[in-house]
C-alpha cells in the first residue's frame, strides 16, 4: 500500500516511519557509507527531515516499510540547490510545481525480485502523487549507476549537467517531467504499477 506522510521536526512514534528511518540508515550509512547524521545509532535523519518534507512510502499490509522517498519543495533549502548546485549546467529548476526527490530507499530485508517490485511501486507512487498534487517536475541527485537506471525507465527524464566525482562517489543531477503521458511511458518499460489506484491511498495525519 501507498502512504503519504507530512514532515515533522522530531522522530515520529509511528512504526512504519521509524522503520523507514532505520532502513535509510541501513542503506545510506551501512551499505553506501554516506557521512550523514544518525540518531541514537539507528535512524538516519538530516536537516531536510523537517516540516516541509513529504514522504511517499510503500508498506505491506502489516505496515512494514518496504520502500520510500522524501520530497522537498524547491522554494526552500533542498539538496540540489544547497549542496550540489555545481551539478547543474544552469540554475536548478525550481518553483511551486517543482519538487526534489531524495532518499529513495528500498528495504534491504527484501530479496532482489521483491526490491524491484517495490522500486516500481515507489516510482509509480511518485508519479501518481505528482499528477494529483500538480507537480510538473521532479529533480534529484543520484549516484551515476542509479542515475543511468532512472534515465532508462522510459519517462521524460534528462541530465541537468555532467556527473561530478565526490568522496561519496560520482553523482549527477536530473530532472523528470511529469505529464498525463508518464504512466503509459513507464508501462511501456514494465515500470508502472496499480499501487497508485486512489483506493489504495492511505493518508497520514500531520
Amino acid at each position: 500500500m501507498m502512504m503519504i506522510e507530512n514532515g515533522r521536526s522530531a522522530l515520529p512514534c509511528d512504526r512504519t516511519l521509524r522503520a523507514m528511518f532505520e532502513d535509510r540508515k541501513s542503506v545510506f550509512v551501512d551499505l553506501l557509507k554516506w557521512d550523514v547524521p544518525v540518531l541514537d545509532g539507528r535512524f538516519e535523519l538530516d536537516q531536510f527531515d523537517n516540516e516541509a518534507a513529504t514522504y511517499i512510502i510503500i508498506a505491506d499490509e502489516a505496515g512494514d516499510h518496504l520502500g520510500s522517498a522524501r520530497l522537498l519543495p524547491t522554494g526552500r533549502p533542498h539538496i540540489l540547490g544547497t549542496l550540489f548546485p555545481d551539478l547543474c549546467a544552469s540554475p536548478p529548476p525550481g518553483g511551486p510545481d517543482v519538487m526534489e526527490i531524495t532518499r529513495f530507499c528500498l528495504s534491504r530485508r527484501q530479496r532482489a525480485a521483491a526490491r524491484q517490485q517495490t522500486r516500481n511501486d515507489l516510482v509509480s507512487a511518485l508519479v501518481w502523487y505528482a499528477l494529483d498534487a500538480g507537480i510538473r517536475t521532479y529533480t534529484g541527485v543520484a549516484e551515476v549507476g542509479w542515475l543511468q537506471q532512472i534515465l532508462a525507465f522510459g519517462w521524460d527524464c534528462r541530465p541537468l549537467g555532467a556527473p561530478v566525482r565526490y568522496d561519496c562517489g560520482t553523482v549527477g543531477a536530473l530532472a523528470i517531467e511529469i505529464t498525463g503521458e508518464t504512466p503509459s511511458l513507464l508501462a511501456g518499460n514494465g515500470i508502472w504499477r496499480p499501487v497508485c489506484d486512489p483506493a489504495t491511498l492511505v493518508p497520514q495525519a500531520a
